[in-house]
């Protein structure tokens, strides 16, 4: 391929994706390098940014997406016509924040660390798309596991759940702070609470 259409190329694949591709993906089927993908992916960004354009790329699980841009949204909606969704409720945020930081992790285990019933918190989160199942724990009643989806760090303006930010307790209102403390120990339930809780599953 003209080494001048690869951008083109990338753009119609990933336009037509509506997901996100793989950065490896891409160099295969082109038959390029990681290397030009990346390139040619920072060569669109340039235009999209100094024209203006009405989307953009962005950086997703170790590949790329293509995406309206925000300050566009309003518009988008309008001729859409669709409803803006309901904000989560502070429990489903809860939910979510501890899955962000402690995937992949149990329902039971979420309500270890919550100290109250997850379930409505959580099938929410399943339904919006932003958590997902990921295999079992090897603990009786194999209960299921949940981590963050590609959705989720789309929402956030995430790469990898690897760039959430640090836990900044300075800024936690006393409400959340004991919350935040179970988020900062150590990810696993030891012993016979894990045997307890998991058994809820």
């Amino acid at each position: 391929m003209n080494k001048d259409k690869i951008p083109y190329a990338i753009e119609g694949i990933l336009f037509a994706a509506g997901e996100p591709v793989k950065t490896a993906k891409l160099a295969a089927v082109l038959e390029i390098s990681m290397e030009a993908v990346e390139e040619a992916v920072r060569l669109l960004r340039y235009d999209y940014d100094t024209q203006e354009r009405g989307f953009m790329i962005i950086d997703i699980d170790e590949g790329f997406q293509i995406c309206s841009r925000p300050e566009y949204y309003n518009y988008i909606q309008a001729i859409l016509g669709e409803q803006r969704r309901q904000a989560l409720s502070n429990a489903a945020m809860e939910a979510l924040a501890i899955i962000a930081y402690r995937q992949p992790i149990t329902r039971a285990q979420i309500e270890y660390i919550r100290g109250v019933n997850s379930d409505s918190a959580v099938n929410r989160l399943v339904e919006r798309g932003l958590i997902e199942e990921s295999g079992r724990l090897d603990a009786p009643g194999r209960p299921v596991l949940y981590k963050t989806t590609q959705n989720f760090l789309r929402c956030f303006g995430l790469s990898t759940p690897k760039d959430l930010p640090e836990l900044d307790f300075s800024k936690l209102s006393p409400e959340y702070e004991q919350l935040a403390l179970k988020l900062d120990e150590d990810s696993e339930i030891e012993g016979q609470e894990i045997m307890e809780e998991t058994s809820k599953e």
